[in-house]
């Protein structure tokens, strides 16, 4: 849901709704916008229940009028300059596929990004959007992410920032980037439970029909979405019921065998023909993202993971995790929650 924006009015008070500002050009990604906007009206109501101000919407581009998105959709926008950064609490950056094109022309655009970092609470991108703001210098030397088909580009482009290439987004103090599209409804959501708690953003995410928030540093492409994009829809429920049954160490070469009704010697053969690995690999590899998960919370105990995932023991865990990532689970703990 795309909402008409209106010039805002000064506004001090901890009672009024936050005013988040999304930034449209012509050929933004209509979802890149319309997903995170979807997210704060939503929340904003559980909000505004529970006696809280909520959020209000605007769209604005940088001449206001009409901006057409690269599905064709047209909406209307104020102009940026009619807004007061004083009033706004955050911008939204959406992405574009064109977004190269999009940031050779759009100097002006860029210039005002540069002015408003400094006046407004936080900065926040969508997807390619990430380019615009690096474009504007707000990333250097920082942490941030983005498509993941975008990511040497971006490298290339910004060398002094420190690129995360697997996380769905990234918060570096008041600057937050997600990466490919539908990320960022899992920004939104990580946004609206850092404003108004666990519970509000818990009910927008229902009324959405959402997970409630996908950790930060969950990587973008899971272990699920690799495999199937590997065209091998005869594992799809396999692949499935593992990651349902990772707490069982035991998962061996016979068990999986048998969920498909293959012997155990060709259920192998066809399994590495299909997807390139063998199936204590693939095991090991859906045990691996599952630990990356979990261990994004803080409070849970390694050695609980370790056994949760089905590795069976902490030391099992960190000897794997080194041999992928070259670093222990604490390490990596340590490095994606900072």
């Amino acid at each position: 849901m795309v909402l008409n924006p209106s010039p805002l009015a000064p506004e001090n008070a901890e009672d009024v709704p936050r005013n988040i500002l999304f930034v449209a050009y012509p050929d933004v990604s209509l979802l890149d916008l319309a997903g995170p906007q979807t997210v704060f009206w939503a929340a904003s109501r559980y909000a505004q229940a529970r006696g809280m101000p909520g959020y209000r919407c605007h769209t604005a581009s940088f001449s206001g009028g009409m901006v057409t998105t690269v599905e064709g959709t047209a909406m209307h926008t104020s102009a940026l300059d009619t807004f007061d950064l004083g009033t706004v609490d955050t911008v939204v950056v959406p992405g574009s596929p064109a977004i190269l094109e999009v940031a050779r022309t759009s100097t002006p655009l860029i210039e005002w990004l540069t002015r408003a970092s400094g006046s407004v609470r936080r900065m926040a991108s969508v997807c390619s959007g990430a380019f615009l703001l690096g474009f504007a210098g707000l990333l250097d030397g920082k942490r941030a992410t983005t498509h993941w088909a975008m990511l040497d580009r971006f490298r290339v482009l910004f060398p002094t920032v420190d690129l995360d290439l697997d996380a769905i987004f990234v918060q570096q103090q008041h600057l937050w980037t997600s990466a490919g599209v539908t990320t960022g409804i899992d920004l939104a959501l990580a946004m609206a439970e850092a404003d108004y708690g666990h519970e509000v953003a818990l009910n927008a995410a229902k009324e959405l029909a959402v997970y409630m928030k996908r950790p930060g540093a969950q990587p973008q492409l899971s272990e699920i979405l690799i495999t199937q994009s590997r065209q091998v829809p005869m594992f799809e429920s396999l692949h499935l019921w593992i990651t349902q049954n990772l707490a069982n160490e035991a998962l061996s070469v016979e068990q999986l065998a048998n969920r498909v009704g293959m012997s155990p010697r060709n259920f192998a053969r066809v399994y590495k023909e299909k997807t390139g690995r063998t199936p204590a690999k693939g095991v090991e590899y859906f045990r691996l993202e599952a630990a990356r998960r979990q261990l994004q919370d803080v409070s849970q105990p390694i050695d609980v993971i370790a056994r949760a995932c089905g590795f069976g023991s902490e030391e099992r865990m960190r000897v794997t995790f080194r041999r992928h990532f070259g670093l222990s689970p604490s390490e990596y703990r340590l490095k994606v929650n900072r």
